[in-house]
């Protein structure tokens, strides 16, 4: 049986949150932003997570254990005639278990969401260091159709 077949995909819990925090940190960029030290702004961001009816967190469990996560959030703008978007973010596997197949059982499981919420479009957003996610995300059917631009405040 493989892997693939033990997982359940599930809205996150708030008390995955210290896993969700490690499978940030256990990670080449995440290793130098994310600390599992002290979970008190983690926490506090996930109870405002909480309260929005457009943010949710996504884990793959298997047996008990979190080893993937993604963080959705839909809104809703005027162009394209109003249609409703989903922001898929802060996807992750725990590197033990990348490889088999589990990435994709969770973006289909985003996919899913989406549709199920009305959106037209999935989009997402991977740091330009990420080349491995991006041939990842290319071989779902996602396009690198925009150029993404941030200003930290």
């Amino acid at each position: 049986m493989a892997l693939t077949d033990e997982v359940v995909v599930r809205v996150a819990r708030r008390q995955d949150v210290p896993a969700l925090v490690a499978l940030l940190a256990d990670d080449s960029l995440g290793k130098d932003r994310e600390s599992a030290a002290d979970l008190a702004a983690y926490l506090e961001a996930w109870d405002e997570m909480a309260l929005d009816p457009n943010a949710e967190m996504l884990v793959l469990d298997v047996e008990g254990l979190v080893i993937g996560t993604a963080t959705l959030t839909y809104a809703r703008h005027l162009a394209r005639m109003g249609m409703r978007r989903c922001t898929v973010e802060a996807v992750r596997i725990a590197a033990a278990y990348r490889g088999q197949g589990l990435g994709r059982v969770l973006m289909d499981a985003c996919v899913d969401m989406a549709r199920a919420r009305g959106c037209g479009v999935i989009q997402l957003t991977s740091d330009k260091r990420r080349t491995d996610a991006h041939r990842f995300y290319q071989r779902l059917g996602f396009e690198a159709s925009h150029e993404g631009m941030k200003l930290y405040l």
